[in-house]
């Protein structure tokens, strides 16, 4: 079974069982129905009414047409902006900026609510990164948390990478560009930065938040810089909203999807890429530090829609 057969889960299952009841396109009453199942698929009214006004633009006859232009419709809403991770190459970068390539490392910063993934996708992504012959360091900046603290060492000595850990009750930006610092010293060439889960209603702890991303732009001095929301896949358009604040506070560059599995609501990520125009860059599918891949927008989609 590919990874695209086993995400997105109760979106996907509730898409399968409501267009499989679908009568024909040419039918009465068809894109009633349809809007109907697409709403009760974790789509939103909104995103329902944009995707029903696609497939009617294109007149399909059958309902294979119709999932065709689902299909069409929704990858048109999604966000054109590149998904992968640091568009440009480091040896590209370091051409165009006249820098070598051990001057500057690399950084991306992850932030979320409490219990969205992100000390798991780090420890993954990490693991990931090194088998592709970086060499990265993770920051503990969960400064909040002891046992946050020692939740992400343990996931850096799982993947086998550096990591550099802040003090109890220390303040999260220092830690961060203190550990910039030991990133270059060390020889590390991409920093991942944990921070403390913080709901999007925390005023406090938002600028806290844009306060870190202020800093690290600042130390890094030429290396390329991603601001990665994590969200809850569980949670379905509750995300959405949790998205435009934190987009508010520090402009986000991608997202991660997590725990994209069977429990999922997966519709929710054209929802937020439409609105946001921000790109779903990676998903968590499991537990196991392998359990990470690059978004593909083109199987995902086919995977909702033709069930």
């Amino acid at each position: 079974m590919g990874i695209w057969d086993r995400v997105s889960g109760r979106t996907r299952s509730v898409l399968a069982a409501g267009i499989r009841s679908l009568k024909p396109p040419l039918a009465p009453g068809y894109y009633e129905e349809l809007e109907e199942v697409l709403v009760s698929a974790d789509l939103g009214p909104a995103m329902a009414a944009r995707l029903v006004a696609g497939v009617r633009a294109r007149a399909p006859r059958t309902r294979e047409e119709a999932a065709d232009a689902l299909v069409v419709t929704a990858l048109s809403l999604m966000s054109s902006r590149p998904r992968e991770l640091f568009p440009l190459p480091l040896g590209e970068r370091a051409g165009v900026r006249g820098l070598s390539l051990n001057s500057a490392p690399d950084l991306l910063l992850f932030y979320g609510i409490n219990g969205a993934g992100k000390t798991t996708t780090i420890g993954k992504l990490a693991h990931r990164l090194k088998q592709h012959g970086r060499k990265p360091m993770i920051v503990a900046a969960d400064t909040y948390r002891a046992a946050g603290i020692e939740q992400m060492t343990g996931w850096a000595q799982r993947a086998g990478v550096e990591h550099f850990d802040g003090r109890g009750g220390a303040d999260p930006a220092s830690v961060v560009f203190d550990g910039i610092h030991a990133a270059r010293s060390r020889g590390s060439d991409v920093v991942l930065v944990d921070t403390a889960g913080r709901l999007q209603t925390q005023r406090n702890l938002l600028e806290e938040l844009a306060k870190i991303g202020r800093v690290a732009s600042k130390a890094l001095e030429g290396g390329a810089y991603e601001s990665l929301l994590v969200i809850d896949a569980v949670l379905g358009l509750t995300s959405l909203v949790q998205a435009r604040e934190f987009n508010r506070a520090v402009p986000m560059t991608g997202l991660v999807l997590a725990k994209l599995d069977s429990s999922a609501k997966g519709g929710a990520v054209i929802a937020i890429e439409s609105e946001l125009g921000v790109p779903v860059k990676l998903v968590g599918v499991g537990e196991g530090i392998d359990d990470l891949a690059p978004f593909e927008p083109e199987a995902f989609v086919h995977s909702l829609f033709e069930a």
